[in-house]
């Protein structure tokens, strides 16, 4: 049964899937081209986050920012390493479209990386019905990044 619990950011176990969510990314990505976010960028209140655990072992993380009234960022989602690749990724993107629908968010989108080690964040979107669009929000033109976009059916 897959709890979620909003803002448990001092949680032993959380804080430390999202350092590691840190550190990784900005290892992966070229300097300039790394908009992970770090637990202080986190906590403003833009941002909605969600742990979720599966039978008390933290599954994953992921975190909402509204960009506007009805536009929604998807930000630091991640799973545990317990959970990769064995198909949770969607866990973690479908309570975020439910949690974006309560808020009355009609669209989100997302940045990703464009680099080989993304190829798996890229396919979870795309198969979750993201389409490619041009950057939005404070992003620009980014060799290293790509951007994805989803209209959610409210009803």
């Amino acid at each position: 049964m897959l709890k979620s619990i909003e803002g448990n950011f001092d949680h032993p176990e959380v804080n430390q899937l999202l350092k590691s969510h840190f550190i990784e990314l900005r290892a992966a990505s070229p300097e300039g081209s790394a908009h992970v976010l770090d637990i202080p960028g986190l906590k403003v209140p833009s941002i909605k986050f969600w742990s979720l655990w599966e039978e008390n072992k933290l599954m994953g993380c992921g975190a909402l920012k509204f960009l506007d009234k009805y536009h929604g960022e998807f930000k630091s989602i991640r799973l545990h390493d317990n959970f990769r690749g064995k198909g949770y990724g969607i866990k973690v993107i479908n309570h975020l479209f439910e949690e974006a629908k309560k808020l009355n968010i009609k669209r989100l989108s997302i940045e990703t990386g464009s680099g080989i080690f993304f190829t798996p964040a890229r396919k979870l979107f795309i198969n979750s019905g993201f389409k490619p669009c041009p950057p939005f929000a404070h992003y620009k033109e980014d060799i290293n990044s790509l951007y994805f976009t989803k209209h959610l059916n409210n009803s």
